[in-house]
């Protein structure tokens, strides 16, 4: 058997997965997060060590003595946080996480430093990587940095907990800007750039390679073998790609998390950083991938559930039994900045066109229709920059709302389709990675697509109505970008 941990900004999950690669059980614990401060977004460290514990705890009620046949544990995670470590391997400091947008100067700073960072790392340098978040606690902490013996990223920091060992993996570490994503390894002319070297870095694996064994104490308390190995593992979208399969060049899927993520799977490097698109290494050998990212997906309805003081499900099924599609209403989804391909940090959310006429489901429509232009405009940007996109699949919590789907096919104008197991997406992966570390890298084929649930076809009549609506989303955010900067100061 296998385990399966996915650390995500919400939640964490965990599953357990048979030697026929099929999920036995699963488990979730939720998360918090912290915005103390205008564009801040953290979480502590220990509160994801606590949380696994007691996911890990639920689970074995369930699995009993059966613990001990777990043969590995695979490590899947929310990408680009900054975990800080002493050399007694004390956390210095909340984590800074991927939707952080505090580090805006910085990253402008380090394209400076390094005028051909694009070549090196493949990307832009926003606010959410890793990176520019070091060079903000160097200029803003250096009390605090003076002390860092190692940098982790979230899930890492579960594998030091597990084992005592520093090691990630490649997909996770292209998220830092810190790698030569080409080679496949570390820059030291990023590294140097924000004042640090080889040394504050894990060791790099590719995610199908074991890095450690589980430490003994570790193995004692949580009822295991001392023999369990760990895997490299993933970010948590490379790990969602391998749970479906999305290796081939071309496969894709769309992830409706907390975050949006758009991901195609590529077998060469290459990159179009201008417009926002994320080129990173897979989570497989000699494999690349290139991500729309869209920091407000799901969280927007969660968002918007909160205000309304209503479920959810209960917004959804309402919109859903609509006749009337237009809601008169637009919605930018930019509660927490934007990536792809905006890349400006100081975006907010904002309801446009209310009249006297407008109900609370408008909005709720609003609210979805805005993700879906997101999604919409992180596909020009990959289109545009040549990327093939093939069959696209659709993974995240959001994925349980089925009206979300057919506006979402409609609107990109392609098929999408829906799998099992798409709630467990990034574990799963995770599962699978440390199976694949098991019986080598030949066992990467043996990686089957999921069975399929539905497959949401393009809607004729609705695909019209998105291609108009899209140029005054568009049109509404160019008129108010200017202002954005000027909220954000307010808040």
């Amino acid at each position: 058997m296998f385990l399966g941990i996915d650390l995500g900004t919400s939640s964490i999950k965990v599953v357990l997965m048979n030697d026929k690669k099929e999920i036995t059980h699963k488990k979730s614990v939720a998360l918090s997060l912290s915005r103390l401060h205008p564009l801040w977004s953290e979480q502590d460290p220990e509160d994801w060590w606590l949380a696994f514990i007691k996911a890990w705890t639920l689970l074995k009620k369930d699995i009993g003595d059966d613990a001990l046949n777990i043969k590995a544990i695979g490590l899947s995670g929310q990408q680009h946080g900054a975990v800080l470590l002493d050399k007694n391997g004390k956390v210095l400091r909340p984590a800074i996480l991927w939707n952080d947008g505090r580090s805006f100067a910085e990253c402008q700073l380090l394209e400076t430093k390094v005028p051909d960072f694009e070549r090196i790392t493949g990307n832009k340098i926003m606010p959410g990587f890793t990176a520019p978040k070091l060079l903000w606690v160097y200029q803003n902490e250096p009390e605090i940095f003076a002390k860092i013996h190692k940098v982790l990223l979230p899930k890492d920091y579960l594998r030091y907990r597990l084992s005592g060992d520093f090691a990630s993996d490649l997909s996770d570490s292209a998220g830092t800007c810190w790698l030569h994503t080409g080679r496949r390894r570390w820059s030291e002319t990023m590294l140097k750039a924000t004042h640090l070297d080889i040394d504050h870095m894990p060791k790099l694996y590719e995610g199908t390679e074991y890095t450690s064994v589980i430490s003994a104490q570790i193995a004692k308390t949580l009822g295991l073998s001392i023999k369990v190995k760990i895997a490299a593992g993933a970010g948590d979208n490379a790990a969602s790609a391998v749970s479906m399969s999305v290796i081939k060049s071309g496969s894709a899927f769309l992830s409706l998390g907390t975050s949006g993520v758009y991901f195609v799977s590529s077998d060469n490097y290459r990159f179009n950083a201008e417009e926002g698109v994320h080129t990173f290494c897979h989570a497989v050998p000699d494999h690349w991938h290139h991500m729309a990212v869209h920091l407000s997906a799901a969280s927007s309805l969660d968002w918007w559930g909160s205000v309304t003081e209503t479920k959810v499900n209960d917004l959804v099924m309402k919109v859903s039994r609509k006749r009337r599609h237009d809601p008169g209403v637009f919605f930018l989804p930019y509660l927490s900045g934007e990536r792809t391909p905006h890349n400006d940090p100081h975006a907010r959310g904002v309801f446009a066109g209310m009249s006297h006429a407008t109900s609370a489901t408008d909005m709720t429509q609003a609210v979805m229709e805005g993700v879906v232009f997101a999604f919409m405009s992180g596909q020009a940007a990959m289109q545009g920059a040549g990327i093939k996109i093939n069959e696209v699949s659709v993974v995240g919590g959001g994925a349980r709302y089925p009206y979300w789907g057919k506006l979402l096919s409609a609107a990109l104008r392609r098929p999408l389709i829906y799998r099992k197991n798409r709630e467990v997406g990034g574990a799963y992966g995770a599962a699978l990675l440390a199976w694949i570390a098991e019986h080598g890298e030949a066992a990467i084929a043996q990686i089957n697509e999921p069975p399929v649930d539905v497959i949401v076809t393009p809607d004729p009549r609705l695909e019209d109505y998105f291609a108009s609506r899209f140029v005054i989303f568009n049109q509404i955010y160019q008129q108010l970008k200017p202002v954005f900067p000027l909220l954000t100061r307010q808040e």
